[in-house]
């Protein structure tokens, strides 16, 4: 990691009940990491439901009082309405500093939903999102694009332009480790990856509540970008692409693998926590196509794993039915 500390004694904190994964190890079969008595199964999962009965009132409960949320507190009162002249090569932007905050949110994610920022990075401000928005589309920082040609299953969803990513390395308050992404590059999946900034929001909340402070976040393309790169230099040093380098490697990276293969969560969160330990969780945002198989390998890799309200039933219903020792928590 870029940070000088040693990966090897990371404390991982993940907020799961089980801890059936260790940093380094490969996870086998079995349900959740390991063989459980009936007795034992049952009570574990009734702990599990009851840990989301918590997390589903609090969601209730936040909808109810929206507040800040986490990356956000810092910002200037929405009084602050003046803007600033920045400079970059032959181009002059005029922006405040809400609108440099919603170019980083949008720049970490690749895309965001644009109902989805109104309620988090602008909650109770529509007025002032919107005229954001025009400002950084009018001028080519911002994209603002439909998830599908259907109607129905489409989305407003935001991203940054070619122009948006160099200004922001430039002029933004973005750690040099920090991915800043442009463009929609996958439509097909771009619903799901928009969901990734929600899902951010609510981790990131559950981090701050124990005293952490986020340092920096990872999607899958990076992590399997670092990944694929070691593996393409060992190839050309002529020391083998084979599985024992990939493990090597995926232990590098911090990377659980599962019966063989390397596990990547769709976000990772870097994190200092109460004790000012570098610290990281990673989540999973698991949809109604996922099979029982597939949730199994996700929990035995020990992420945390979430899933929109309308996908969190099924899906904890083969849970209970795989007896598969994880939480779901919805979004």
């Amino acid at each position: 990691m870029s940070r000088g500390f040693d990966s090897d004694s990371f404390e991982r904190r993940d907020f799961r009940e089980s801890d059936s994964y260790a940093l380094g190890r490969e996870v086998g079969a079995g349900r959740g990491g390991g063989s459980l008595s009936d007795v034992s199964v049952r009570l574990q999962l009734q702990k599990l439901r009851e840990k989301e009965t918590t997390s589903d009132r609090r969601n209730s409960q936040l909808q109810m009082n929206q507040t800040v949320p986490p990356n956000h507190r810092d910002l200037p009162l929405p009084t602050d309405r003046e803007r600033t002249q920045y400079k970059d090569r032959d181009r002059t932007y005029s922006l405040r500093p809400s609108e440099i905050h919603t170019l980083t949110d949008i720049g970490r994610f690749r895309v965001v939903g644009v109902e989805d920022l109104a309620s988090l990075g602008y909650p109770g401000d529509r007025p002032r999102m919107d005229s954001d928005l025009r400002n950084l589309v009018r001028q080519g920082l911002l994209q603002r694009r439909g998830t599908s040609a259907l109607k129905k299953e489409s989305q407003h969803v935001l991203a940054l332009t070619k122009q948006g990513q160099r200004f922001l390395r430039r002029h933004g308050p973005v750690p040099e480790d920090q991915t800043i992404y442009s463009g929609l590059v996958k439509p097909k999946e771009a619903n799901h990856d928009a969901a990734l900034y929600r899902l951010y929001q609510k981790a990131a909340g559950e981090i701050e509540r124990n005293g952490g402070k986020v340092l920096r976040v990872q999607l899958d393309y990076e992590l399997k970008e670092k990944l694929y790169k070691k593996l393409g230099k060992a190839q050309t040093r002529d020391d083998g692409g084979n599985q024992r380098s990939k493990v090597a490697f995926a232990r590098e990276l911090s990377l659980p693998v599962v019966n063989g293969k390397v596990a990547f969560p769709d976000l990772r969160i870097e994190y200092a926590n109460q004790e000012m330990e570098i610290s990281r969780v990673d989540l999973e945002l698991a949809t109604s196509h996922y099979h029982a198989e597939h949730l199994a390998e996700k929990a035995r890799a020990g992420f945390q794993i979430y899933a929109r309200s309308e996908d969190a039933a099924g899906l904890r219903r083969v849970r209970d039915e795989r007896e598969i020792m994880t939480a779901i928590l919805s979004l």
